[in-house]
This record gives C-alpha cells, sequence and structure tokens, in this order.
C-alpha cells in the first residue's frame, strides 16, 4: 500500500469498507474519518468475534494506530459514548490515540426527533438518527458543535434559541411533541467530558503526521451512490461521500492522497429507498441475500439484492478518480452456475446485460488470485476491463485473513 491511501465505497454503503480498513491499517500509523455519522455502520469480524462500529475508525482495533473524527462529521456523543464504553469493556485503549475535533456538528434529541417524524411523511427511508437535520444546522450556520461542550454556560442562550426553532418545526410542521430544553442540555452536560479526553486540534495534528510521512488511511462512510451531489437524489445521505469530501471533511488536500481505493461488492445491494436498475425479485435475490447476509449493520433493515452495475461504477469510478479497485464479497456468488452484470443501460434506462459463466466452486479459503477458479479470475478480469482500472484486492469472506492481494 502507498504512503496514504483513501478508502471510499462505489456504491450505496455496505460494501466492506470495515474489513479492509482494518487489513490495511496493520500496516498504517492513522486511520481519518471525514463525514458521516452513527448512520454508518462497519462491521469487522476478528479472531471469530463480530464487532460493528458507527463512529469509531476501523484502525481502532489495532492497539498503535492513531483515529481521527473530521470535522466533517455529524456527532451522537451517547452514540459515541457507548461505543467507546463497549470497546473498552473489551480491551481496547484510546488514552493517547483518538482525537476528535472541535468543529464536528453534533446531533440534539431534537434533530432526531425531526428526523423521524419527517420521514415518516417524507418516505426517504432515512436511518432516523438525525444526520441530516444536523447537517441542515451546520450549513445554515446555526449548529452546536463539539468545542462548544467547553463551556456549557455561554452556550445556553444560543442552545435555548436553536431548540425552541427545532421545536417549532416539530409542533407547527408535522404536529409532534416538542423536546423539552432540560433534555437537550441535560444530554450535552452528561457527555461533557468527551470533549475533555479527546478533542483535537484535527488539522494542525493531520498537518504534522503528512510532514512527518506518517502513513495515513481516510476512511470514509456510506458510499458514492449515497453522495449529496452525485447519487441517486433525493434517496441520498447529507455529506459528501466521494473523493471530494475528504478536503472538505479533514482539512487534508488531494496533493497528499497517493492511492484512491474504491470497493465494490461482486454484486449489489441497497438499503432504504430510491432507485436500483439492476434489483432482483427472483429465487438470485434470494440467495443473495441468504449467502451475503444481507442485513444493514446500522438498521437491521434487509437491503435489497440485484446483480452488479458496472454501468453505474464507470461514472463513479471517474468522479472519485479511483486508482485500484477491490471486489469484495465474491465467495457470495459462489453457488451461481451463470452471473449477470449489467454493462449499459436502453433509451427506458433498463439494465443491459452481459451473461458470464459461474464457477461454482468454493473460494472462501483462497489466498492466491491464481488459485481461483478461472470463470471468478475471468469474472474480475472484466469487471477490470470494463471499468479500466485495476483490481489489487479480492474478499473471499468476513475476516481479516480471507483477502487476496494482487501484485
Amino acid at each position: 500500500m502507498s504512503k496514504n491511501t483513501l478508502i471510499l465505497g462505489l456504491q450505496w454503503g455496505d460494501e466492506g469498507k470495515g474489513k479492509i480498513v482494518d487489513a490495511l491499517a496493520e500496516n498504517s500509523e492513522a486511520v481519518c474519518r471525514f463525514q458521516g455519522g452513527h448512520n454508518a455502520g462497519h462491521t469487522l469480524k476478528v479472531d471469530g468475534e463480530q464487532k460493528v462500529l458507527h463512529l469509531v475508525p476501523s484502525g481502532i482495533l489495532h492497539p498503535y494506530v492513531n483515529c481521527v473524527l473530521g470535522n466533517g462529521l455529524v456527532l451522537s456523543l451517547p452514540a459515541l459514548q457507548k461505543e467507546i464504553t463497549e470497546l473498552e469493556d473489551s480491551g481496547i485503549n484510546f488514552t493517547g490515540r483518538f482525537y476528535v475535533s472541535g468543529d464536528c456538528a453534533l446531533i440534539l434529541p431534537t434533530h432526531i426527533a425531526i428526523d423521524k417524524v419527517r420521514d415518516r411523511s417524507e418516505g426517504i427511508g432515512t436511518t432516523g438518527r438525525g444526520i441530516g437535520p444536523a447537517y441542515e444546522d451546520k450549513v445554515a450556520r446555526r449548529a452546536i458543535r463539539f468545542g462548544d461542550l467547553q463551556d456549557l454556560d455561554k452556550l445556553q442562550n444560543r442552545l435555548e434559541k436553536l431548540v425552541d426553532y427545532h421545536n417549532k418545526i416539530l409542533v407547527h410542521l408535522y404536529d409532534a411533541e416538542p423536546i423539552p430544553f432540560e433534555d437537550v442540555i441535560g444530554e450535552l452536560r452528561n457527555h461533557q467530558s468527551l470533549f475533555q479526553k479527546f478533542h483535537s486540534g484535527t488539522q494542525d495534528l493531520l498537518r504534522g503526521w503528512v510532514k512527518e510521512n506518517k502513513k495515513i488511511i481516510f476512511e470514509g462512510a456510506q458510499g458514492s451512490m449515497l453522495d449529496i451531489d452525485h447519487g441517486s437524489y433525493p434517496y441520498v445521505t447529507s455529506s459528501s461521500t466521494t473523493a471530494g469530501g475528504l478536503s472538505n471533511g479533514l482539512g487534508v488536500g488531494p496533493k497528499y492522497v497517493d492511492t484512491i481505493l474504491g470497493i465494490t461488492k461482486a454484486y449489489t445491494t441497497r438499503v432504504g429507498e430510491g432507485p436500483f436498475a439492476t434489483e432482483l425479485f427472483d429465487a438470485n435475490a434470494d440467495q443473495l441475500a441468504k449467502v451475503g447476509h444481507e442485513f444493514g449493520a446500522t438498521t437491521g433493515r434487509p437491503r435489497r439484492c440485484g446483480w452488479l452495475d458496472l454501468k453505474a461504477l464507470e461514472t463513479i469510478v471517474f468522479i472519485n478518480s479511483v486508482t485500484t479497485l477491490c471486489i469484495t464479497k465474491l465467495d457470495v456468488l459462489d453457488g451461481f452456475a451463470e452471473i449477470q452484470v449489467c454493462v449499459d443501460y436502453d433509451e427506458e434506462q433498463n439494465p443491459i446485460y452481459t451473461t458470464l459463466p459461474g464457477w461454482q466452486q468454493e473460494t472462501s479459503g483462497i489466498r492466491d488470485f491464481n488459485d481461483l477458479p478461472q470463470a471468478a479470475q475471468d469474472y474480475i478480469l472484466f469487471i477490470e476491463g470494463v471499468l479500466d482500472c485495476p483490481v489489487g484486492i479480492v474478499s473471499v469472506g468476513p475476516s481479516r485473513d480471507q483477502t487476496i492481494y494482487r501484485a
């Protein structure tokens, strides 16, 4: 792996970014997140034990790797505290290696209430965790930020105005119950120690690491097809999930990124509402869902399943300037006699498929690309050819060691 690597999901999330970040973090010195919130869900399986991380970067499982939450995140204090406590209880140390930008906008109880009532009427299919409303306040320049926890007395007047504004939305627009101010400021008081322990000037920290030539992984969350600008709007998340989000969300310029690793499943899944050109509604969909354990790590909702859409991925690879591809969950396709791949759309935007032979052999125990069944190799090479981008990593299972690296 090159010095600094940006890792992005190229689909609608759930591509397996957490596993790949965890695998590559062993040879890195820092892992930094730059957008999203606890709507992300990175599932890791280490030594047979499964962990799901929603906020903490996946590098935290390596004891000598520093972890950063950049200014581009929106932060739920209870969710962060819960995650830290669970990880500390399992023996993971955060002291002196976990840093949170003071510029992170906070998710308040009122944001969550607005998100839930709004989605019931709009049907976007959000996680209901307050992400969108928190980003709205950030863009409108009224957000409460992590650094504001330093002085809650000074913050009180501004917080009262914001909670009053949120409650007017709840009561007058959605006929919902207001959230008491004491509930909101009480949550901040109860988690003020997070500021004292982990607040940091992360941009200065990162600038120093870059000057020291430390190996850094920049960890994206969700997927590029959920990007607020380039995704399937309005069925998107509220942040920039593409490569451009790195500079905004961490304050690191593009020249400090050596490799952009784009991750895609060997097929396609989506959680929630929105267009999905290659979605299946037959026994193939059932097989993908069953073998791939396709349930959202954050919501628990069943994922919609379909064939790989290379036409859509062509655009996403271009937007992100992807230099290397990672194909995950290849093993989920082991039982198929034939595999279809979308290579274009017709005039009505229906998928045009190419049919490739399956391999019907187990791949989960293979660690060398040349040992894969020929049809599996051909499938990877077909993807590589259409996208004009080399495949450097192939994942054949959820564990760290179930990973094939190509030279």
